[in-house]
C-alpha cells in the first residue's frame, strides 16, 4: 500500500513490477541529466558577458545536437518495447480466472475448479472492522497462488472499466464483447489493493479490487474466500 508523502511507486510484487521500477529510475535519471544541462545552459546564457554575437558556421555542434537526441530516444525506447512484449507473454499459465466488470462491483469466475463464481463488492464504511481501509476493503477477495504463472481473463458487461493493483503492475481495460488476458507471477504472500482504473460512471471510484496471495501448496487445498 502507497503511504502519505511517498515519492516512489509502491513495492513491487513481481518480476513485471520491478521492470518497470528500473525502468522508471533509468528513464528519471535521463530526464534529470536533460534539465541540469538545460539549467546549466540557460544560467550561463543569462551569467555570461557575451562577446560575440556574430552568427557563425558550427557544423559540429549542429552535428551533436541532432545526433545525441535521437540517441537518447534509443536508450528509452529499447528498455520500453522489452518490457511491453513482456507484459504481453503468456507462458504456459497454471491457473486461469476470468474478471468481468460491471457497474460497480466485479465477479470473479475459477474456471480451474469446477467454473466456481462469485461477486466482489465494496465494504460499506459501516461494515468495516477496525484496521480495514475506507474506500478499498471488500466482501470478497479475490486469492490468488505466489510463485506461479496466473493468467487473468479480463472483460465487461456494461461499460469499460479496468481492472488495476498497481503493486503487480497489472493495468488491463476491461471492455465489453472482448476478451482481454494478462499472465503474472507474484514473489511474495500478502493482501494487495487495486481500483478501477477507467472512468466507468458515477459510482467509479467505489469498485476496488483486493488479491490475496497465498502460498501455492494452500491454494491447490482449494480457493478460500475470506470476508
Amino acid at each position: 500500500m502507497p503511504h502519505p508523502v511517498q515519492l516512489g511507486l509502491q513495492d513491487a510484487t513481481s518480476p513485471i513490477m520491478e521492470e518497470l521500477i528500473a525502468f522508471h529510475d533509468h528513464a528519471f535519471m535521463i530526464v534529470a541529466m536533460i534539465s541540469f544541462l538545460v539549467l546549466y545552459v540557460l544560467s550561463s546564457v543569462l551569467t555570461t558577458k557575451l562577446t560575440n554575437t556574430n552568427i557563425t558556421d558550427a557544423q559540429e555542434m549542429e552535428t551533436i545536437w541532432t545526433i545525441l537526441p535521437a540517441i537518447i530516444l534509443i536508450l528509452i525506447a529499447l528498455p520500453s518495447l522489452r518490457i511491453l512484449y513482456l507484459t504481453d507473454e503468456v507462458n504456459n499459465p497454471s491457473f486461469t480466472i476470468k474478471s468481468i466488470g460491471h457497474q460497480w462491483y466485479w465477479t470473479y469466475e475459477y474456471t480451474d475448479y469446477g467454473g466456481l463464481i462469485f461477486n466482489s463488492y465494496m465494504l460499506p464504511p459501516l461494515f468495516l472492522n477496525p484496521g480495514d481501509l475506507r474506500l478499498l476493503e471488500v466482501d470478497n477477495r479475490v486469492v490468488l497462488p505466489i510463485e506461479a504463472p496466473v493468467r487473468m481473463m479480463i472483460t465487461s458487461q456494461d461499460v469499460l472499466h479496468s481492472w488495476t493493483i498497481p503493486t503487480l503492475g497489472l493495468k488491463t481495460d476491461a471492455i465489453p464483447g472482448r476478451l482481454n488476458q494478462t499472465t503474472f507471477t507474484a514473489t511474495r504472500p500478502g493482501v494487495y489493493y487495486g481500483q478501477c482504473s477507467e472512468i466507468c460512471g458515477a459510482n467509479h471510484s467505489f469498485m476496488p479490487i483486493v488479491a490475496e496471495l497465498i502460498p501455492l501448496k494452500i491454494f491447490e487445498m482449494g480457493p478460500v474466500f475470506t470476508l
